[in-house]
């Protein structure tokens, strides 16, 4: 954060120095009067000199308290009158007041206070039987446009601070703004990461996890079956490949996707329909029966062109956290993909024939929650729950406009 107490140092000294210099100024100008003796009247140098000091003294708080100089300087002038001291006219020595109250937006009281003093002022000396046509035809009008010119600028003045502190709370605004879409943005991508992450490593550390314990059971003691537990080795070694392969996409691919990634580049290019027949290979080969159908991917080797990228790997996506999560909690024994391609969407169902929930269905893990989070990114649906028939059934809905 940038240090401005040096720049509220000097912004108050400059401050301290121009009401010194408007104070000697207002003094200066109401001496001046006094010494012209306008009025002809008997001069009392000592208390007319008084006031003009006393005047041009309240400037130096004009800023802290602008109403109580105003009042304060109304009455040191009705008493200057009072006591018949030479004629200073009510412009000038108001004009500094006026300017002060109406730059602290107390407007509506320095156009009351001046109405007043001109009235009482231009009554009482027209009273006193001075000439009706200097009173009312050149001092009132001048008196008048020097008061007007002070109200107007005090005015003005406080408006130029107010458009200055909005412009700078409009540019805070803005700064938290951005700092805020940032952090949501940072937010997206982490889950993003994770998801995959998850995605690229979970499906084939779970089948993995299957062939070793197949292979654990073939070598157990007085059952021993060594071609057995080499063909599951093989399994692993083969996932094992697939899976670092997978990783190591990903981060070639986080590394390469900058902050923002990309509806058809970044991490979203290491999956697509077109991987499909491995995934459904690899499945297999973990034991369970799996049937590709549709018109978007029979076996999973063809892609309709004009496929959006973020539809196609979201798609994928889907049915490899739905397999893996068949062959990790479902207890299965077949699962059928059917992916079909609508006019305006990319249907994808993967149902298997098993008897147990996805843990994550009670809030545990990740699969359902991230295929939930992709498909709404692509503003799509999914649902995911008991088939009717029995099982288990993921059912995602994606527009193919989904990656605008």
């Amino acid at each position: 954060m940038p240090d401005h107490s040096g720049s509220r140092d000097r912004s108050g000294r400059q401050a301290v120095i121009i009401d010194a210099l408007l104070g000697f100024a207002v003094f200066a100008v109401v001496a001046i009067a006094i010494g012209a003796d306008i009025g002809g009247g008997a001069p009392h140098p000592a208390v007319a000199y008084g006031f003009a000091a006393a005047l041009g003294l309240l400037m130096l708080v004009r800023r802290r308290w602008p109403m109580t100089v105003l009042l304060v300087t109304s009455l040191l002038l009705i008493t200057y009158y009072v006591v018949d001291l030479p004629v200073i006219g009510l412009a000038v020595p108001m004009a500094a007041a006026l300017y002060s109250a109406a730059s602290f937006g107390r407007t509506s009281w320095t156009v009351g206070a001046a109405v007043a003093l001109v009235l009482v002022s231009t009554s009482s000396r027209a009273l006193e039987g001075q000439d009706l046509a200097f009173l009312l035809g050149y001092e009132l009008a001048s008196t008048a446009a020097i008061m007007g010119a002070a109200i107007a600028l005090g005015d003005g003045a406080k408006q130029r601070r107010e458009g200055a502190r909005q412009r700078e709370r409009i540019a805070e605004l803005d700064r938290q703004a951005r700092e805020a879409e940032s952090a949501e943005r940072l937010a997206r991508e982490r889950a993003r990461i994770a998801r995959d992450l998850h995605d690229a490593v979970g499906h084939h550390l779970s089948v993995v996890s299957l062939h070793t314990a197949v292979a654990g059971e073939a070598l157990e003691e007085g059952a021993v079956d060594l071609s057995a537990a080499r063909t599951e080795l093989e399994h692993v070694a083969q996932a094992a490949r697939e899976g670092l392969r997978d990783l190591r996409s990903t981060v070639r691919a986080l590394r390469g996707s900058g902050s923002g990634g990309g509806a058809d580049g970044g991490v979203e290019q290491v999956a697509g329909l077109a991987h499909l027949a491995e995934l459904v290979a690899s499945v297999r080969a973990a034991g369970l029966a799996v049937e590709v159908r549709g018109n978007a991917a029979g076996e999973g080797t063809l892609v309709p062109p004009g496929l959006p990228g973020l539809v196609d790997a979201t798609a994928y996506r889907v049915v490899q956290e739905a397999l893996t999560n068949t062959i990790r909690h479902a207890r299965a024994r077949c699962a059928a993909v059917l992916i079909e391609r609508t006019e305006d969407a990319l249907e994808v169902t993967v149902t298997d024939d098993g008897t147990a929930a996805p843990a994550d269905e009670h809030g545990k893990g990740m699969g359902l929650a991230g295929m939930r989070e992709r498909v709404r990114m692509v503003e799509g649906t999914l649902q995911a729950g008991a088939a009717p028939g029995g099982g288990f059934r993921v059912r995602a809905r994606i527009p193919l406009g989904g990656d605008a």
